[in-house]
């Protein structure tokens, strides 16, 4: 069993900065990508930002310049470290896996349950 977690959201100001993690746990072979999305309430999904297993990183134009994408595969875990906060990024934030759970399986998503994060002065 395959688990995601992310932590580090919370309340900051506007122009604060943040770092959220994703973190996998269970059995885990091999993490592929990675992704970071984001929703506001009765609004679409949106990706964020994506890394692959090689370390191949794209942000949305949104954050380019703002938000950075890593990952720690030692510790199975990715990262968004986030800058420069705007209101507009005030959003629960989630994190996407694509992860084989043995070397001979299929590669399936996993997802959080999503981090709240709420800039507001």
């Amino acid at each position: 069993q395959v688990q995601l977690v992310e932590s580090g959201g919370g309340l900051v100001q506007p122009g604060g900065s943040l770092r959220l993690s994703c973190a996998a746990s269970g059995t885990i072979a091999r993490v592929n990508d990675m992704y970071w999305y984001r929703q506001i309430p009765g609004k679409e999904r949106d990706l964020v930002a994506s890394i692959t297993r090689d370390g191949d990183t794209i942000t949305a134009d949104s954050v380019k310049g703002r938000f950075t994408i890593s990952r720690d595969d030692a510790r199975n875990t990715m990262y968004l470290q986030m800058s420069s906060l705007k209101p507009e990024d005030t959003a629960v934030y989630f994190c996407k896996a694509v992860i084989k759970w043995a070397y001979w399986a299929r590669p399936e998503d996993y997802w959080g349950q999503g981090t709240q994060v709420i800039v507001s002065s």
